[in-house]
């Protein structure tokens, strides 16, 4: 089965990502979509950020009537900080029937080299990328560069929908309102 791991904060949640996870099950060759909530970000502050079992529970409130879409908690059980690489690696060793896609949005694209062991994840694992409004990211030409570095299969998702809404926004919002 092929399977898109699909992780970040979810800090909220909202239509975006579960629209994004449900346009890639029905527009790739991926079966389903694991939305990987992870506890924190080593990249990002945790300042702004819910309880991890909060943002859990609203993950699995938003995608309960949606198919092949899994809200997971693998990664409250690693040790942290935690990063992705391996992410990647325990679900492997756990699943190995299982082929495993990453699939993040533009905007981690622009710093995928400051990810730690970011060279094992683009030669080992498939790579989607989801165009985002602001990322600031010459995508053909990062994307360029990355392949330099020998990757396995790297797609930029130019036909997904553009979903134009952020967790970011979401939070700005609730504070001003």
């Amino acid at each position: 089965m092929k399977i898109g791991i699909y992780g970040g904060s979810f800090n909220p949640i909202h239509f975006g990502h579960t629209g994004l996870a449900n346009w890639i099950i029905n527009n790739t060759d991926i079966d389903e979509v694991w939305l990987m909530v992870s506890p924190h970000n080593p990249l990002k502050s945790s300042s702004t950020l819910e309880d991890e079992h909060k943002r859990l529970n609203s993950a699995k409130l938003a995608v309960k009537d949606m198919k092949n879409i899994i809200v997971s908690d693998f990664e409250f059980t690693l040790p942290r900080p935690n990063y992705t690489a391996n992410t990647l690696r325990k679900l492997a060793e756990q699943f190995p029937q299982h082929e495993f896609t990453l699939i993040i949005g533009e905007d981690n694209l622009g710093i995928f080299d400051q990810w730690r062991e970011y060279i094992y994840i683009l030669r080992c694992y498939r790579i989607f990328v989801y165009p985002r409004r602001g990322a600031d990211t010459a995508a053909e030409e990062i994307i360029k560069k990355l392949k330099k570095e020998g990757i396995k299969d790297l797609r930029y998702l130019q036909d997904a929908p553009y979903y134009d809404i952020s967790s970011s926004e979401i939070r700005t919002n609730k504070k001003i309102n």
